[in-house]
């Protein structure tokens, strides 16, 4: 990122912080009491309208939380429990092939 784009951001976020309305003129005056130079006013105006009407708070709470899992198909337990053992046997077989690969005489530095 630039400097002008984590000024910005990090205006927006003391906004934010604050519980202070999101503007581009707000975010500009940060920026200028921050004795940052070179910040264009496009900066300010565009987080402020990407801002507009978000909760900062809340989006930056769910960042690290992705969506969650697929569901399972419904089924019976029965059938679950069937399943899961099968599994395991597959997995030994898997595990069993990998580890059964041989060298083949190739190295790494030959």
């Amino acid at each position: 990122m630039s400097t002008a784009e984590l000024a910005t951001s990090y205006a927006a976020l003391i906004l934010a912080d604050d519980g202070v309305e999101i503007t581009s003129d707000k975010i500009q005056t940060l920026i200028k009491a921050a004795n940052v130079a070179d910040v264009e006013p496009i900066w300010a105006s565009l987080f402020a309208k990407a801002l507009e009407g978000k909760d900062v708070k809340d989006l930056l709470s769910s960042v690290g939380s992705g969506g969650g899992a697929a569901a399972p198909a419904a089924g019976g337990a029965a059938a679950a429990a069937g399943g899961a053992a099968e599994e395991v046997k597959e997995e030994a077989k898997e595990e069993e092939k990998e580890e059964s690969d041989d060298d083949m005489g190739f190295g790494l530095f030959d």
